[in-house]
């Protein structure tokens, strides 16, 4: 059962996002393969980016899309480090740390989407491997990927313009103490998720200790988030285990970090408890149905998008495909006709199709115009 007592007004919460899940799940399940494809890739593409920016990752997610585009067309596990120098080459060349990360979070999400069933009963074995998968592009074979933190590494929060910080978490002590909150919170979590009505409520709670806990040196923060996303894929309700895999929860959470980080705070008082029940989880709770219900609506702008894309003429699917691979820089229509060998008259055409449809943003006037891609 979970920790903590839900009210009666967090209960209505649930049920209107249940509603608006099951809303969803009743169009999208008479979409296409090829539309459904599309979106899933936007909201895994939007989730990378905003995990690993929430974690002060540099990438947009133009350059993501990019990145998985490259990585996709090999498609073996290998990819990352086979394309590794095209990829820092195209980017800026202090993005390093930056694009490891996200090469990181990308196989650890694709494999929360692909083996979210055979992930449960979970076990700590599989977080493990989830945190090895998740940091191994840019820490190798380090002593502490895939293992339990040896020091401590309570949460900091640093504002990077005034060069504040506070302590968002002091997080459980390294060795027995998180070993064993680890262990408990698994069972807890294999015996409740199956029982509870509410597997929005037991991802919360699932994510929520996973947090305060901390158990590993680093990467918790892209972990946690992770673990709500298995959570929701790995519920008992069809249509919250299938919506889940098409929203991007971390573009809501990127957009409202200051918030997200206050929720953390104010759930535990800034300290790890082990008697879950001293937490206030009720507010993580709350603070992701609301995250959750604006993810919902992003699913309309993908579909938007989709569409605006199956409708472009050929020259201006050349154009954006030019923007695609140029995804750093500002382009001028000059360029573009050099790359695309369109005349200009078609490329102005295309620029003005591509604005009107926001996959591109302009910047400038006159002879200095630039254009951009967005994602």
């Amino acid at each position: 059962m979970l920790s903590f007592s839900l009210t009666q007004e967090t209960i209505n919460k649930l049920k209107r996002l249940d509603n608006a899940i099951a809303a969803l799940y009743a169009q999208i399940i008479h979409l296409d393969t090829t539309e459904l494809e599309t979106i899933h890739r936007y909201a895994v593409v939007s989730t990378i980016g905003s995990s690993t920016r929430i974690e002060n990752a540099l990438l947009t997610d133009s350059e993501i899309n990019w990145l998985d585009t490259i990585l996709s067309a090999n498609g073996r596990k290998t990819a990352f480090e086979q394309n590794k120098l095209l990829i820092e080459n195209k980017l800026s060349k202090d993005r390093e740390r930056s694009i490891e990360e996200v090469a990181g979070c990308r196989n650890a999400l694709l494999l929360i989407y692909e083996k979210s069933k055979d992930f449960y009963p979970l076990r700590e074995s599989d977080i493990r491997a989830l945190h090895s998968v998740l940091m191994r592009p840019y820490l190798k074979d380090h002593p502490t990927v895939g293992n339990y933190k040896i020091q401590p590494n309570s949460v900091i929060e640093t504002n990077h313009i005034t060069g504040q910080s506070r302590t968002v978490f002091m997080t459980a002590d390294a060795g027995p103490i998180t070993a064993s909150a680890m262990h408990d919170l698994i069972t807890w979590y294999n015996q409740t998720l199956p029982q509870e009505a509410w597997s929005v409520a037991v991802a919360a709670e699932f994510t929520y200790r996973f947090l305060a806990i901390h158990p590993f040196q680093d990467g918790n923060g892209r972990m946690g988030r992770g673990l709500f996303l298995l959570s929701l894929l790995q519920s008992s309700c069809q249509a919250l285990a299938t919506v889940a895999s098409y929203i991007a929860l971390d573009r809501q959470i990127e957009k409202h970090k200051e918030e997200y980080y206050f929720v953390l705070h104010a759930c535990s008082d800034g300290k790890f408890q082990q008697n879950p029940s001293m937490y206030k989880i009720e507010y993580f709770l709350v603070f992701m149905i609301k995250m959750l219900e604006k993810s919902l609506s992003d699913v309309n702008v993908y579909r938007k998008r989709f569409d605006d894309i199956k409708n472009l003429s050929s020259a201006a699917l050349r154009v954006l495909d030019c923007f695609k691979e140029f995804p750093e820089v500002r382009l001028n229509s000059k360029k573009i006709c050099e790359i695309t060998l369109l005349p200009k008259r078609t490329v102005i055409n295309a620029l003005n199709k591509l604005l009107q449809f926001q996959l591109i943003q302009k910047y400038g006037q006159g002879a200095g115009v630039r254009y951009q891609i967005t994602f």
